[in-house]
């Protein structure tokens, strides 16, 4: 089996209304699919983190420069396949942008090697799980929101069965090094530490005592502020505190660790796969490790975190926040290992979760998620849908 082609399909949902976390705004829900074509008609399915960028930079790495060192590859050599494209594309750059591309085809290269084998993927990569517990990440500030607003929307996730909810913090210009000084959207939905502090308590008290309650700071802090706000939020018995410095901080987070009783969780951010989370790792600057299957080097990559992570006796809590097909992967990945922890859903999903494929994974009434035996990622795109969201 060779590989014959490797395309990619952007595509593009509009939100009725933008909603901001603590540095960005995000009034579309993009995504970047990667398809692979082979010479026996077997296809895979993929996709490339977009965040924080136009989507035709991932294209054109994906369709002008590592689709030439692939094509007439076999595509069940994976190892083979990742140590390529990393290697020939080492000096053009060893994270960021390159491994978001590496991701997607990655990605689709185990769809394929699935259906091959007529195994679902976390089968295939393990089989330690097919039922993964799910927490609904929201909280996201919005014009006219309110703490009222907030109150019904995790009133909206109990309701649903969810046992576990994640809501933003940090959207302040004020606070140091927050990379919101410098952002287009500046001003808009600001909020003091004060009133972040009122929405996390707004927060428990709605959600009550039994379901877990998780803040996420989007790298906004500086370390005196993480430590300062951290130690306020303890009382209100926080599962985990996440990317609360920068991701270039290490050092910066490991103090933050050390000087709070609630764990850590990071770092989407860290753009460059196992290397920049073996830093996080051996410098107990993190508790929930959270690779982004689409943004981190794909399931290949993913799997050695993962394992890096269980010799730490870490548990592995990845980023999930792209369209269906990234879910699906995601969720196979956490399938596969035995140190997974909770997988992270937007909820109510959007086109691009709900509509883009005919069978999408969802979260049952008891706030899990059941993996399906179809082989791959078992997911098939909605050609409907694809045509109507194409950018």
């Amino acid at each position: 089996m060779k590989i014959t082609n490797v395309e990619t399909i952007p595509l593009s949902f509009p939100l009725e209304k933008p909603v901001y976390d603590a540095n960005y705004e995000m009034a579309t829900k993009p995504c970047v699919l990667v398809l692979i074509s082979t010479d026996e008609g077997v296809s895979g399915l993929g996709e490339s983190a977009h965040f924080g960028g136009p989507l035709v930079v991932l294209k054109t790495v994906i369709e002008e420069e590592l689709k030439a060192h692939i094509l007439g590859e076999d595509p069940l050599n994976t190892e083979k396949i990742w140590e390529v494209m990393h290697k020939r594309s080492y000096k053009h750059g060893r994270g960021g942008i390159l491994i978001s591309a590496i991701s997607g085809i990655d990605i689709a290269l185990w769809d394929i090697k699935g259906k091959v084998a007529g195994l679902p993927l976390n089968k295939l990569l393990g089989g330690s799980t097919n039922r993964i517990m799910a927490y609904a990440t929201g909280g996201f500030y919005a014009e006219g929101k309110g703490l009222e607003g907030l109150i019904q929307e995790i009133e909206l996730y109990k309701r649903n069965g969810f046992k576990a909810v994640k809501i933003k913090v940090g959207r302040s210009s004020l606070v140091g090094f927050n990379p919101l000084r410098v952002m287009e959207h500046r001003g808009i939905c600001e909020t003091s530490l004060k009133e972040d502090l009122e929405r996390i308590k707004v927060a428990r008290e709605t959600l009550g005592d039994d379901i877990l309650l998780m803040v996420d700071a989007n790298y906004a802090w500086d370390v005196p502020t993480a430590i300062k706000m951290g130690r306020k939020m303890e009382k209100y018995d926080i599962y985990w505190f996440e990317e609360p410095v920068s991701p270039d901080d290490v050092n910066g987070s490991a103090q933050v660790a050390s000087a709070l009783d609630i764990p850590i969780a990071g770092y989407e951010t860290c753009s460059y796969g196992r290397y920049s989370f073996r830093d996080y790792i051996e410098k107990r600057a993190i508790f929930f490790v959270q690779p982004d299957i689409a943004w981190s080097g794909g399931i290949s990559e993913c799997l050695k975190i993962a394992h890096l992570a269980s010799a730490f006796d870490l548990p592995v809590a990845p980023h999930i926040h792209g369209s269906a097909v990234s879910v699906a992967a995601s969720l196979h990945f956490m399938g596969a290992i035995p140190n997974a922890s909770l997988a992270e859903t937007v909820f109510p999903s959007h086109p691009l979760m709900e509509e883009l494929v005919r069978n999408p994974f969802k979260v049952d009434r008891d706030g899990f998620i059941t993996i399906p035996d179809s082989p791959g990622l078992g997911v098939e795109l909605n050609p409907d849908v694809v045509k109507k969201y194409r950018v």
